[in-house]
């Protein structure tokens, strides 16, 4: 998790001024905190995140301790594939994370039948993947989501329009999902080999093979 520092210096004479570090981890943060306030001239010291959310030095001391409990450092691979004789969509996702000092990874696909295009089954393996993280627990952190579908990269972070309607409504629903939950997402584009695990899941639901795992990465 990455913060900003807001803190309050005041001069022996009284004179006041508010200033902002650049953001930084946060256990950086408050080691710089700590060792600002033993001057005895910083006050009402907070700690700032991406989604604007504040936090005292109780209070993110409590949360540095906490997020070592939960699941951080997070990655989503998703791949989704559709067959067009049988107008169903396969989708897949691999998610990375660390908790309680280990490393783990979930895979989980899934096999639908209402979509219409190979690009909506990208949206929807996103979602799912999306959905996944959700019951992790994951909230308030930087997420990165992979994948090899430069239409949905490209129209989730802006850089392509999104002119047809069951696109945009798949946009609209993962953005939305992503703001309840604090969600700051970073796309990456990768090649479809570095995306093989996703891909794999994704043709494994069209063949009917149900994945839903967790294992511990060594």
């Amino acid at each position: 998790m990455n913060v900003r520092i807001k803190c309050t210096y005041s001069t022996p004479k009284g004179t006041e001024a508010v200033f902002y570090s650049e953001e930084m981890q946060a256990k950086k943060a408050l080691l710089l905190a700590e060792d600002l306030e033993k001057t005895g001239r910083m006050k009402n010291v907070l700690f700032i995140d991406h989604t604007d959310y504040h936090w005292n030095m109780k209070e993110i001391r409590k949360q540095l301790e906490e997020i070592q409990t939960e699941p951080h450092e997070v990655s989503v691979f998703f791949d989704g594939g559709f067959d067009l004789k049988t107008k169903k969509s396969g989708l897949g996702c691999a998610i990375y994370y660390e908790q309680n000092g280990k490393a783990y990874r979930l895979r989980k696909n899934a096999i639908v039948d209402e979509l219409q295009s190979n690009n909506e089954a990208e949206y929807a393996a996103l979602h799912l993947g999306l959905q996944e993280i959700e019951n992790l627990g994951v909230h308030r952190m930087i997420v990165t989501f992979a994948g090899d579908s430069r239409v949905v990269i490209h129209q989730l972070d802006g850089e392509w329009p999104c002119y047809e309607a069951e696109l945009s409504s798949w946009a609209d629903r993962i953005e939305e999902k992503m703001k309840r939950l604090g969600i700051d997402p970073e796309y990456e584009i990768v090649p479809r080999k570095q995306n093989r695990e996703a891909d794999q899941l994704a043709t494994q639901a069209l063949k009917g093979v149900e994945i839903e795992s967790v294992v511990e990465r060594l």
